[in-house]
């Protein structure tokens, strides 16, 4: 072996030894303030990770707040940013992740999330005078909350004592559970165990426990994976959230402009989350600066803003996005209820820096004054914010699921009859979708039905006509049909496997007989790509009539379809 050979199988089995810490964390970045090149990256941790020159510009930029925004002392605020390395990072422990977690926790390996926890305090040993610094934990998991905690538990621990801290939070990260939806987990870190659970899919069979242990002990911290208090975030805007509920079902596009890069995250994360549990398959970056690789992309006049939703603090893009249909300007004081108006005008020429949501969008559907009311008297009598969130949440959660429904049920009759379904054909497609057809049910089964006591009313056909043209309904539809296409092939395959094949083997020819030997083969494998969900009955079934028909052949073809 070359000297060059064995470093490169050195290389791979370091990178192999810290598999277990990347099922968590991509890394952890130590970004600083240089007086020659501004932000740079100081360290990674672990040391063998590489970042590309886009993402280490990227990851520089994001980690400090804008220069204008002026945070003194230590902020904590939640980015999103693209992968440039394409799926050459992604750990092989993410691979059914997505198919046994909640949907909102779904990882998109297009995007890294970054949690920073930067510090900003006079220090006039410093030639600028000021130690500015930020930690930042990169991982592809939405765990808003958990790593949030983390960073602000590790960061203040590096600030006192350096690369050993961080040396150390890799190790102890490298000894933790892989992440599995539907387990309690326990994860060590510097002498503390933060106690934590990820949600699993609502379609996941699981017989585990469903929430975190009641109790903690002195070194225990409990803490959930992803948890906003979606209230206290929209407090400033709520009298409006009807409004922010259409713009963000219609994935139009949204800016949201604030004094501080926390503010402007979590405004960004809470609207994500108002179509809950309808995934929103939009862009989006919690915090946003001109220095972005896509800067030029979001602020061109040329074309449409694209359906993403920004958080930015500079002023400058006061005047960069003035022609973005729909802008949210915060208040520096984001507890305040009363300080956001709504502008009934579209952004442009409107750059004036008063608190409110400026746009010229006009509402399908009236909102729902009985749920506004209840919640200023919760700010008046100090009702607490979590009941404040859960009166909320649970009010979005109706409103989305009865826009839904109907689309579901419709969606459920575009499955063949049962007859149409033969063990020797292959399944069949489930029915087009037709907007007019589907129309045609909203009388008899459309939403007002189950809105009834709420008050909203409003033109339903004509929110269903613009939401069929959004990313939403895109990818929604996609992942039903799929649904649909497998639960077809499911129902083919119990019907092949309760077939008579011995009997349909007799005087077929040759070439008709391997073609139903691959064709079942094919299925076996397409079950277990797909996940597509049969009983192991019925696959014990498939294997034995494989067996039976690969028997009754020659030799020779026998040889060659060998079942492996």
């Amino acid at each position: 072996m070359t000297d060059g050979e064995e470093k490169k199988y050195e290389n791979e089995l370091l990178v192999d030894a810290w598999d277990d810490f990347h099922n968590w964390i991509y890394c952890i970045c130590v970004v600083t303030f240089d007086l020659e090149l501004g932000q740079a990256l100081e360290s990674v941790f672990p040391r063998h990770v590489s970042l590309t020159k886009q993402e280490i510009s990227n990851i520089c930029y994001l980690a400090f707040p804008d220069s204008n925004s002026g945070c003194m002392g230590d902020t904590s605020f939640i980015i999103r940013l693209q992968n440039c390395q394409g799926k050459t990072n992604i750990p092989p422990a993410h691979n059914n992740y997505n198919s046994k977690c909640a949907t909102s926790l779904q990882i998109e390996h297009s995007y890294y999330w970054g949690y920073v926890y930067f510090r900003q305090v006079k220090d006039i040993t410093l030639p600028r005078g000021y130690f500015q610094k930020s930690v930042v934990i990169l991982s592809f998991f939405p765990f808003n909350n958990l790593f949030s905690e983390i960073s602000s538990y590790i960061a203040p621990e590096y600030f006192d004592n350096g690369d050993v801290c961080l040396e150390a939070v890799c190790y102890s990260i490298r000894s933790w559970p892989t992440p599995k939806p539907g387990l309690p987990l326990n994860l060590p870190l510097l002498g503390t165990v933060f106690q934590t659970y990820i949600p699993p899919s609502i379609n996941c069979s699981t017989t585990s426990i469903l929430a975190l242990p009641s109790e903690s002990g002195d070194n225990q911290i409990q803490t959930h994976v992803e948890l906003l208090n979606l209230f206290e975030i929209l407090q400033p805007v709520i009298s409006y959230v009807h409004l922010l509920w259409e713009l963000v079902m219609l994935s139009e596009p949204i800016v949201v402009m604030a004094s501080s890069p926390a503010y402007c995250s979590s405004m960004v994360l809470a609207l994500t989350r108002l179509i809950y549990p309808l995934q929103y398959c939009g862009d989006y970056r919690p915090y946003f600066t001109i220095h972005d690789s896509e800067f030029k992309q979001f602020t061109t006049k040329l074309h449409r803003p694209p359906p993403v939703i920004l958080g930015v603090t500079n002023p400058f893009f006061g005047k960069t996005l003035h022609h973005w249909p729909h802008t949210i300007r915060l208040s520096d004081d984001m507890g305040q209820a009363q300080k956001c108006k709504l502008k009934k005008t579209a952004p442009t020429k409107v750059m004036c820096n008063s608190p409110g949501i400026y746009t010229a969008h006009k509402t399908f559907l009236q909102k729902d004054k009985h749920i506004i009311k209840k919640l200023m008297n919760g700010i008046s009598s100090k009702r607490p914010l979590e009941v404040q969130s859960a009166l909320l949440r649970r009010h979005l959660l109706e409103l989305t699921q009865s826009f839904m429904i109907p689309l579901e049920r419709y969606l459920a009759s575009l499955m063949p009859l049962q007859k149409s379904i033969s063990p020797f054909k292959d399944a069949p497609q489930p029915l087009p979708f037709n907007p007019d057809a589907f129309f045609a049910t909203l009388e008899v089964a459309g939403p007002q039905l189950t809105l009834n006591n709420t008050g909203i009313k409003g033109d339903w056909v004509g929110l269903y006509r613009k939401f069929f043209r959004s990313p939403n309904f895109k990818a929604w539809f996609n992942n039903r049909y799929t649904d649909l296409t497998h639960k077809l092939q499911a129902l083919q395959l119990e019907a092949l496997s309760n077939a008579d094949l011995k009997d349909w083997v007799r005087g077929r020819e040759e070439v008709h007989v391997v073609d139903m030997v691959l064709r079942i083969k094919s299925s076996i494998n397409n079950c277990r790509e797909h996940n597509i969900q049969v009983s192991e009955s019925v696959k014990e079934r498939l294997n034995h009539h494989l067996n039976d028909i690969v028997i009754s052949l020659p030799d020779d073809l026998r040889n060659i379809l060998k079942i492996s």
